[in-house]
């Protein structure tokens, strides 16, 4: 059953190439929004709390501060409205999903380079 969907994901999803990052790294990711006929692309700068899955099934969390209030976003590595990823700054995290870090506020907040 496993090599069916394989096959299936091989021949129908393209593969796009960004770069290599990991939990901790603050990302950008450039994506195209469509309202009605128009498109635009719009940015999501944020910071990467976990990494789920692997090949092209493989997610993503960002999350970023508006204010004082934290938004978190999924994206899917293959979702056709990914144009490009930029990483901004690598960081150094213990664990893989960071999610300690929703808690912590002010400079308690910032990630080791």
């Amino acid at each position: 059953m496993e090599q069916l969907i394989d096959i299936i994901e091989n021949k129908f999803i393209e593969k796009k190439n960004f770069p290599v990052f990991s939990s901790g790294d603050t990302i950008t990711v450039y994506y195209q929004i469509r309202e009605g006929d128009k498109v635009r692309t719009q940015f999501f700068k944020g910071v990467v709390i976990k990494i789920r899955g692997e090949g092209l099934s493989q997610t993503f969390t960002l999350r970023k501060m508006s204010g004082t209030i934290g938004i978190e976003r999924i994206f899917p590595v293959n979702l056709p409205a990914l144009q490009k990823i930029e990483i901004n700054k690598k960081g150094k995290v213990k664990k893989s999903k960071i999610y300690y870090f929703k808690k912590l506020r002010g400079k308690k907040a910032k990630i080791k380079e």
